[in-house]
């Protein structure tokens, strides 16, 4: 159903762009827009970039941290009306299930190039693990642990597979579930000792700039290409119909790695997500012509003028 409500999806959004149709504004009820987020800081980047652009249209965004599983309930019981992070195929399963129950529809691939699976910091790199498969002669030094994410989330059940399949060699290791925070507090202090450490990395984020090395090897729980990822946006089954401009923004705004990687950044630092993502689309109002083509406020102006006014771009 996800896959071939995009074409209907497709056809409601295009026909808010037809003479007449242009600047019909959104029905009220569709001032909220409910969001969520996983606790994952590019995830919080994307939600503040649009609820900033939102905000600019006289919507208002609600949005809940709720972990991946939850996230994905909430969206098939239409307690959420649109989620930015469908991380893929990582969360293949999840998709299956709104799939089966036709409880939700792809809007728009917001984001390629992402990457998504185990790291090490360089120096264990250079000393000689760059692939899964090195991980289990060096047992001791990684003390037999694999760090990841929050309970529940797809990337944990693929590393706990990893370590159940004998062709590996992780018999005895065990998945340290944390947060990103979590594990990406652990990584630091590994890193100022050179202790050994293998951890769930990805791109875009921070992270990155801290010196780590993807693992090759792992192709079979996270995809070839070092676990290269698209990450979708998803709406409620029904949503596009009953909110078609909003719905139609959210099916334009497209982001890159490298955006994303600059907004995390500012997080990382303790900006405000919110302040962060005005700061970051005034220096670049550009990207605001093609999320914004054909999309009114709520009351139905022109949405462009509005939002660059809201910005002060």
């Amino acid at each position: 159903m996800l896959r071939s409500a995009r074409f209907a999806v497709a056809a409601l959004l295009a026909a808010a762009t037809l003479p007449g149709a242009a600047f019909a504004a959104d029905p009220a009820a569709c001032k909220i827009v409910r969001m969520s987020d996983p606790g994952w800081s590019d995830i919080t980047s994307t939600n503040a970039l649009a609820s900033t652009v939102l905000d600019g249209l006289g919507y208002t965004a609600k949005i809940e941290t709720l972990g991946v599983p939850v996230g994905y309930q909430a969206l098939a019981n239409k307690q959420t009306d649109v989620f930015l992070g469908n991380w893929m195929p990582a969360q293949t399963k999840f998709r299956d299930e709104l799939e089966a129950k036709k409880a939700a529809d792809v809007l728009t691939k917001n984001l390629e190039g992402a990457k998504f699976t185990l790291a090490v910091p360089n120096y264990v790199a250079e000393a000689g693990v760059k692939d899964v498969k090195e991980l289990a002669a060096n047992a001791d030094k990684f003390k037999s642990e694999i760090y990841g994410i929050e309970p529940g989330a797809p990337a944990n059940t693929n590393i706990q597979s990893m370590i159940d399949a004998p062709a590996y060699g992780l018999k005895g290791w065990k998945l340290v579930d944390s947060s990103e925070q979590g594990m990406l507090a652990q990584v630091k202090r590994a890193e100022r000792s050179k202790d050994w450490i293998v951890f769930l990395g990805w791109a875009p984020h921070p992270m990155n700039n801290m010196g780590i090395t993807y693992l090759s090897g792992a192709d079979e729980f996270f995809g070839p290409n070092y676990g290269g990822a698209e990450v979708y946006t998803l709406a409620r089954a029904g949503y596009a119909g009953e909110c078609p401009n909003v719905a139609k923004l959210f099916s334009q705004m497209h982001f890159t790695v490298e955006m994303e990687n600059e907004m995390m950044a500012a997080l990382a630092e303790g900006t405000d997500p919110q302040k962060a993502a005005k700061s970051w689309l005034a220096k670049h109002p550009a990207v605001l012509e093609p999320w914004l083509a054909g999309v009114t406020t709520l009351d139905g102006q022109p949405g462009l003028a509005a939002v660059k006014a809201k910005i002060g771009a």
